[in-house]
């Protein structure tokens, strides 16, 4: 299996919540580093990681590089807070496929809809003057 097919198929186990069937898409000698928070697990530990994620809903693919055994895939994830109310993020997912399974993953998870932080910053395209 290809990057491309192996991500596109993780989101879908992730969405669907299929937990029995997230193993079968990874090395044994699988890893997964959390950028953010400098976390890193092993097959059973991200398995798991994500199984009993509170307040869970849906993970949406939105976009997907591939060459060959490496691909990156971004999407948003839908989670509902203790509060009741939605949580949404946005993650990054650089994956690295060996014998056809997802053997490293390194991910950038970010809050969606955070203000931008005061004080001066450059201007970007689409900022009013």
């Amino acid at each position: 299996m290809d990057a491309a097919t192996l991500l596109t198929h993780l989101g879908r186990v992730i969405d669907a919540h299929d937990w029995p069937a997230l193993p079968s898409l990874l090395h044994p000698d699988f890893s997964c580093r959390l950028v953010h928070t400098g976390e890193v697990f092993d097959r059973d530990g991200w398995v798991r990681l994500n199984a009993d994620y509170p307040g869970f809903q849906r993970m949406h693919v939105e976009d997907l590089v591939a060459d060959g055994e490496k691909g990156v895939l971004r999407a948003t994830v839908i989670g509902t807070g203790d509060d009741g109310f939605d949580l949404v993020f946005a993650v990054a997912s650089v994956g690295t496929l060996r014998d056809g399974l997802l053997h490293e993953l390194v991910e950038v998870w970010a809050d969606v809809g955070q203000a931008a932080p005061a004080g001066t910053r450059p201007a970007v395209h689409g900022d009013v003057a």
